[in-house]
């Protein structure tokens, strides 16, 4: 259980956001007079008290709001939290969509200190039940999905799921780019944005997505506790499967591996041969850990295009079996 320390609003796209002492919040669009909400899967952004506190602590003269977040909750570590966790506050019900966003410029904040928190810490959700809500409520949290009482409900892509009447399963990906300067917020992740739009187009739903640094250790704890916590049935990871020092995409997967899936990665690596030699030199690999089949794709925005449309017809079947959809790997022919 937590608390509601600060609600924060602008009423205009570009601008600082400013405290007030309580909102109302409406299903399916997010905080009243907030310029950003809407009909997307991104409706309130929220930050940990603590989160904010150590980033004080490095010296940065910040208030509530300057990071962008609506909420400032106290004593619930955010960041923990798997997508589709639920958090109640009184009526209000909301329900958590993405863990980290995209740095795409430079805020103040950054500017100022050289980081910034909100690409990493940052947390968003969707309005399931709206109401009202004021500085000092208790909000609790549920890792059980809720249900949408809403029939009309539309989801945004980031976390779209298909038509209930389709015959073709839906899976669940999440996305992990491992990258120092889009930790950063020096760089833009552009391949992660590429993977999501393959996916989506071959019908799979996003689950989640994380950025991170080139640290092994992290890379291993977020792959593991996607898979260990069933968050998503394919992980797509982009960089890190280079030569460089601090690329190890490819020993973290492996560290964390139940079986291997060399051929995946073979035939990316045969695909990319067909346009450049250079695709010789990716170290990528591709795993199962749990109910989970793991891929690394390179960092490069046209590579992970040509590899991820090399082999992402075939990895439904493979899912299919995995989940024991369907349980055998031959097909009749």
């Amino acid at each position: 259980m937590g608390t509601i320390l600060a609600i924060c609003v602008s009423e205009k796209k570009g601008t600082a956001k400013h405290s007030i002492e309580k909102a109302e919040l409406i299903a399916n669009h997010g905080i009243a007079g907030d310029a950003h909400a809407g009909d997307w899967h991104r409706q309130i952004s929220l930050l940990s008290q603590q989160k904010i506190q150590a980033f004080r602590e490095k010296g940065a003269v910040i208030k509530d709001g300057d990071f962008g977040e609506n909420l400032v909750i106290d004593e619930i570590d955010l960041r923990s939290l798997p997508v589709g966790a639920i958090l109640e506050c009184g009526n209000v019900i909301l329900e958590i969509t993405q863990i980290g966003k995209e740095c795409h410029s430079h805020c103040a904040i950054y500017d100022t200190i050289g980081d910034c928190i909100m690409p990493r810490e940052g947390v968003f959700a969707k309005v399931i039940q709206g109401g009202s809500i004021a500085v000092g409520n208790e909000i609790n949290v549920s890792l059980t999905q809720h249900v949408s009482r809403q029939k009309n409900f539309k989801q945004h892509s980031q976390s779209s799921t298909l038509n209930s009447q389709s015959s073709i399963p839906n899976y669940r990906v999440w996305i992990i780019t491992a990258s120092d300067k889009g930790f950063q917020g020096e760089r833009e992740d552009i391949s992660g944005n590429v993977a999501r739009e393959i996916a989506e187009a071959a019908g799979y739903s996003i689950a989640g997505y994380t950025l991170l640094a080139d640290e092994q250790a992290e890379i291993e704890n977020e792959l593991k506790r996607i898979c260990d916590n069933n968050l998503a049935n394919l992980i797509l990871t982009t960089g890190g499967t280079g030569f460089s020092p601090r690329d190890c995409m490819p020993e973290a997967t492996i560290a964390i591996a139940d079986r291997l899936v060399p051929g995946i990665a073979e035939a990316m690596r045969a695909a990319g041969m067909a346009i450049t030699k250079k695709a010789m030199l990716s170290r990528a690999t591709s795993v199962i850990r749990e109910k989970t089949l793991i891929i690394n794709l390179p960092g490069s925005p046209k590579a992970v295009r040509e590899n991820l449309n090399a082999i992402i017809e075939e990895l439904r079947h493979g899912l299919d079996v995995l989940t024991g959809r369907n349980t055998e790997c031959g097909e009749n022919a």
